[in-house]
């Protein structure tokens, strides 16, 4: 029987991106969020914490699409780039 062998495929370095949110309450009680180095990420919540948790999904679909197109995340001001895997927390 013939042995398989595997090749490990190599992969960039994980790399942390830390981008600038904006933030707003409007006339109705909803929180709007969106990230300016991002054009179009913009999302809604009904609380703060519902609009940035919105946000930061929305962020990792938005550079995943990029990636996928073989393009380069911006990084402008308000952005924030680290060579090494990171948490944020927001309090």
């Amino acid at each position: 029987m013939e042995t398989i062998r595997y090749t490990p495929i190599s992969e960039e370095p994980m790399k942390t991106y830390i981008f600038h949110a904006e933030v707003e309450e409007e006339e109705d009680g909803r929180w709007s969020a969106w990230i300016e180095a991002l054009p179009g990420c913009a999302v809604w919540g009904y609380t703060k914490e519902e609009a940035l948790a919105a946000l930061h999904e929305a962020a990792q679909a938005y550079i995943e699409v990029l990636k996928e197109k073989g393009r380069e995340v911006p990084v402008t001001e308000g952005v924030e780039t680290l060579d090494t895997p990171a948490v944020a927390v927001n309090v």
